[in-house]
């Protein structure tokens, strides 16, 4: 009898565990392949977990309400038709030892060719998969049926989640074979060169334990409080961080918005708000300085090629989310301004899906929100920087004109940079920070 365990899957970066909300089948159970399993609920976000595999359930490990690490076995199912092989399992199929892609599959009997096949089969057998990816059974007799070798199924672009193949997939590159079109390898998945190892972290000092006494009131932490605050004291621990403060004089900016507000809301559907702005001369600024928009691999740096910026997004329960706008400096104005809106609705309905939340290469938090003037923001590892942004006030303040020197009423807003001061220094830090004040005081959409 083989069965394939079901783990707990990896929902975005940095995240370590994911807690079980709702278990959508029970012992006993005959799923399909794409059947909901659980509802899992992480720091970043909410998801349905899909199955890999048909099947039928024989054990369920973790109880609703369980918090459960990554790569956890949290149920195990017994696969359809595939008696006497040996024990698989999905999403950490690179935790086990690969199967060879040379390795054939399990003898069957032959089946009779016909006259009319309409392609011949190759003699390459097609396996479970590599250390790189894992098919289902479903898939694999699919692959066998339309001849398909081993390497063009390796090389087959898949949709399911961290790539994998789905029926659907395999159905859909067969069909276009038939029809002559061509379809798009999948990409090879890229690693940076070997990192030499980060420099050893100080234990954590020792904790004094918090008196409780009468009257005071003991709130366990929810799963994603707990998760936030472990994240925020790794940032910490991580990267040295330092803060750069400006202020911006934004009053281009402001009349812009006033006098078309009215007939983009109209012409887009969504409120034109100061944040689209912000995130399209933060993009246009991570051109102009690429070293920000990288991450650490111990003694190596990673320059990102792709822009994608995170947008943190309050939700009711007081916790913190961050939809990331991927490719933000491809997009225009209007396209910010509805990704801006549609990520912080969806966030808010817990609606995000796992591809939303993780990729993200510089990150903005909006202080300006809660009437603050700046605040010293946290970095969202592995990004190398943040950007607060504060309120923007009426003040008055002292302008040069060819006449002389008059005092005259602006509008002001402090942004504050928070970054990794391994890779980041002052001077560097202090131009970005300064060119992106540059884009919004001379806004001129």
């Amino acid at each position: 009898m083989a069965k394939f365990e079901i783990k707990m899957p990896k929902l975005g970066e940095s995240i370590t565990e994911g807690t079980i909300i709702s278990w959508s089948i029970k012992v006993g159970d005959t799923i399909n392949e794409d059947d909901i399993l659980f509802e899992v609920n992480t720091a970043k976000v909410s998801a349905e977990i899909p199955s890999p595999v048909s099947g039928k359930i024989l054990e369920i490990l973790f109880k609703e309400g369980d918090t459960v690490s990554v790569g956890t076995v949290v149920a195990i199912v017994e696969l359809e038709g595939e008696e006497g092989e040996e024990e698989v399992s999905t999403e950490s199929a690179k935790q086990e030892e690969p199967t060879p892609a040379s390795a054939p599959a399990p003898a069957k009997a032959e089946e009779k060719a016909t006259p009319a096949a309409p392609a011949k089969v190759s003699e390459e057998k097609v396996s479970k998969g590599t250390a790189d990816r894992w098919y289902s059974p479903v898939v694999l007799q699919k692959a066998k049926d339309a001849g398909i070798s081993q390497s063009e199924l390796d090389s087959v672009p898949g949709t399911g989640y961290e790539g994998r193949l789905s029926k659907r997939d395999i159905e859909l590159y067969i069909d276009n074979k038939k029809k002559g079109v061509s379809t798009k390898p999948a990409p090879a998945a890229k690693t940076s060169t070997p990192a030499a190892p980060a420099p050893s972290q100080e234990s954590a000092p020792k904790v004094a334990p918090v008196q409780v006494t009468e009257g005071d009131q003991v709130i366990p932490m929810d799963a994603i409080r707990r998760i936030i605050a472990d994240r925020m004291v790794a940032s910490k621990k991580i990267s040295p961080h330092v803060t750069n403060v400006i202020e911006v004089d934004v009053t281009k900016l402001v009349h812009w918005r006033e006098q078309n507000k009215d007939t983009f809301k109209k012409r887009e559907g969504v409120s034109l708000t100061y944040m689209s702005p912000i995130v399209e001369a933060t993009a246009k600024a991570l051109k102009d300085f690429p070293r920000i928009n990288s991450s650490v691999d111990g003694y190596n740096i990673i320059e990102k090629k792709r822009i994608n910026i995170g947008v943190a997004v309050s939700l009711n329960d007081g916790n913190l989310i961050v939809p990331v706008i991927k490719d933000a400096d491809k997009l225009s104005l209007s396209g910010l301004a509805v990704s801006v809106n549609n990520m912080a609705n969806k966030a808010r309905a817990n609606k995000l899906s796992p591809d939303e939340i993780q990729g993200g290469t510089f990150t903005i938090t909006n202080f300006g929100s809660f009437k603050s003037l700046f605040g010293t923001p946290i970095i969202n590892q592995p990004e190398v920087a943040i950007l607060g942004v504060g309120i923007i006030e009426k003040k008055p303040v002292v302008v040069e004109t060819p006449e002389g020197d008059v005092i005259a009423i602006r509008h002001k807003m402090y942004l504050s940079l928070s970054y990794d001061h391994r890779v980041v220094d002052g001077m560097l830090g202090g131009n970005f920070l300064y060119r992106i004040a540059e884009y919004l005081e001379n806004w001129n959409a």
